[in-house]
C-alpha cells in the first residue's frame, strides 16, 4: 500500500533536549525528521509532536520547529495512544495512516505503533528518523515492528509517496532537501 498525503498524519515522538544526545546517530535522525516536517507542511499532512515528561526531559529540540500544522502534546504514557489528549487529537484527524518517527524506538515508538495497529490504522515507522540509545535496541524494534505487519520505511520513501509525481511545485521545493 502507498503512503498518501491525504490519508496520513505524521507523529514525531519525544525528540527532546535530554533524549536526543543519548541516541544512536542523532544528527541523521534530526535531519531526516526536519525533512519529514518540511514535506508534511508542503503537502498538507498534519503533524503531532509529543514530549514525554517535558519537565524532566525538556522540550522538543529547537532544530525541529513546529509547522503551522503541528500540535505539540505532553504525555506520560509510553504509548501515545494511551494518552487521552493524543488519542483524541489523532482520532479527530480522521486520517487512516500513521507515519511515526522519534525516540526511543524500542519503547515509545514500538508501543505507539502497536496501539495504532490494534485500532486498525495503517502504520509506517520511518527507520532513518527513529532512534534508540543502542543499536541492539533499534534492531530489535525494527524486527518486532516488521513481524507485526508495520511498514518499515525511509524518509525518502515517505516524501516521494506523499508527492506522488515529479515536476510539481511541491516536488521542486522538496527536492533539495533529499539530494
Amino acid at each position: 500500500m502507498l503512503i498518501r498525503a491525504q490519508d496520513s498524519i505524521l507523529v514525531i515522538i519525544d525528540m527532546q533536549e535530554r533524549l536526543v544526545p543519548a541516541m544512536q546517530a542523532p544528527a541523521r535522525t534530526i535531519r531526516n525528521t526536519r525533512t519529514l516536517l518540511a514535506a508534511a507542511e508542503e503537502v498538507g499532512v498534519p503533524v503531532i509532536m509529543t514530549e514525554q515528561y517535558p519537565k524532566g526531559l525538556g522540550a522538543t529540540v529547537p532544530e525541529l520547529k513546529p509547522t503551522s500544522k503541528t500540535t505539540v502534546l505532553p504525555k506520560m504514557h509510553f504509548s501515545c495512544m494511551e494518552d487521552s489528549d493524543f488519542a483524541a487529537t489523532f482520532r479527530g484527524s480522521e486520517r487512516k495512516q500513521a507515519i511515526l518517527a522519534g525516540m526511543e524506538a524500542h519503547i515509545c515508538v514500538v508501543q505507539t505503533a502497536a496501539s495504532l495497529i490494534e485500532e486498525g490504522y495503517e502504520v509506517f515507522v520511518v527507520s532513518d528518523a527513529t532512534a534508540s540509545r543502542t543499536l541492539e535496541s533499534e534492531q530489535a524494534c525494527i524486527a518486532r515492528l516488521h513481524a507485526s505487519g508495520i511498514g518499515i520505511v525511509t524518509t525518502e520513501m515517505v516524501v516521494f509517496e506523499w508527492l506522488g509525481q515529479a515536476g510539481t511545485p511541491a516536488f521542486k521545493k522538496l527536492l533539495p532537501l533529499i539530494k
